[in-house]
């Protein structure tokens, strides 16, 4: 017997809600019914979402309004970073499951306490990683996975380089400008390495306000390198090296640099699904052959031999594990220890980049 559609609220409707959040909730009817948005001040009866897709759903005031709508099952969280622990925690408290936006809170207290929450109830707590399900990072995975006596192989990692580069020399009118970057981009770049990678020996940071725009404490560039020891991962050495910074007026931006014994992937330009998103007149484009695909002139290269093909970005694919795991108990493939991990990571790179020094990670 098929199971009824979860009923759905999104918490904001501004970039992450209209986004990343109610087109997958729209796209997937028999997995989710969009029950009600969080709009503080709508400007029409219908609000944001109406105006965008053509679809009416309840528009709550606030998150009172919404935890007290025994209708919800799940609350996804698309708020402002300082709001994701309490607004989860009373989702949760309220007995609804939870998917909530990276980073998933700003710090591994509050992380752990949701999580314990969420035990204690039998509940389903999803952190919304979504970059794991990047066409480049997806075609990366593949290629990592291969033996080594595939032609394909990069032998032995010696370093992995990730990006997160852009330009923009002024600041715009949005929270995230006062988020600092490490939270805003970092957390996407730290949570593809450590689920390619695992955790670290040591981590080493810079993190800097080179603009001098916002307030000095937030920063907008940052470089994180990730130390593995000899015999972790590799019989040598293994860095993993992270950076994004704000000035970088390089077109397109370079994504990727994997160094190995025996060959390098390089890839430059972002995937396409957040601009395709942002851009789709209906949503059932996602369901389109063409949905996620990159462009030829920003394929990656593996340059000591051809490459193997390339595959679409699947930001759809969490979707669907998120409904599996709340009707079917299917394993979910953000675990939250996972994205607690990556709050961790975060703030010893804050400490690293404060002391000047490398530090050691604790191991689990």
């Amino acid at each position: 017997m098929a199971l009824s559609p979860i009923k759905t609220c999104v918490l904001g409707v501004g970039l992450a809600g209209l986004t990343f959040h109610v087109p997958f909730v729209l796209a997937l009817p028999e997995l989710f019914t969009l029950t009600a948005v969080l709009e503080r001040n709508p400007q029409n009866p219908g609000g944001k979402v109406q105006q965008r897709f053509g679809v009416t759903t309840k528009i709550h005031r606030t998150v009172e309004e919404v935890v007290n709508d025994p209708e919800i099952e799940l609350v996804i969280v698309g708020t402002p970073n300082d709001t994701h622990y309490p607004f989860a925690k009373a989702a949760l408290e309220a007995g609804k499951h939870v998917l909530v936006d990276k980073p998933v809170t700003e710090t591994v207290k509050e992380a752990n306490e949701l999580a314990a929450i969420a035990k204690a109830k039998g509940l389903v707590l999803y952190g919304y990683q979504n970059r794991r399900w990047d066409s480049d990072h997806l075609a990366l995975k593949r290629l990592l996975s291969l033996p080594s006596s595939s032609p394909l192989s990069l032998g032995n990692l010696l370093e992995f380089e990730s990006h997160y580069d852009r330009y923009r020399a002024g600041i715009r009118s949005s929270w995230k400008d006062s988020a600092g970057a490490v939270y805003d981009l970092g957390s996407h770049l730290l949570d593809q390495a450590l689920k390619l990678f695992g955790r670290p020996a040591q981590i080493t940071a810079f993190i800097q306000n080179i603009r001098g725009v916002t307030k000095p404490e937030v920063d907008d560039i940052f470089t994180i390198y990730l130390h593995y020891n000899p015999g972790t991962l590799f019989p040598n050495q293994f860095t993993v090296l992270l950076r994004s910074h704000i000035l970088s007026v390089k077109s397109p931006q370079l994504r990727y640099a994997v160094r190995g014994t025996k060959g390098m992937f390089t890839k430059y330009g972002l995937d396409t699904q957040e601009e395709q998103l942002k851009a789709m007149s209906s949503v059932s484009s996602i369901l389109e052959p063409s949905y996620g695909l990159e462009p030829e002139s920003i394929y990656g290269i593996v340059e000591n031999i051809a490459d193997d093909g390339h595959a679409p970005g699947q930001y759809i694919g969490l979707f669907k594990n998120l409904a599996g795991a709340i009707r079917n108990n299917e394993e979910l493939e953000v675990k939250w220890a996972e994205t607690t991990q990556v709050i961790e990571m975060i703030e010893l790179a804050y400490k690293s980049s404060a002391a000047g020094r490398t530090l050691e990670v604790s191991k689990v």
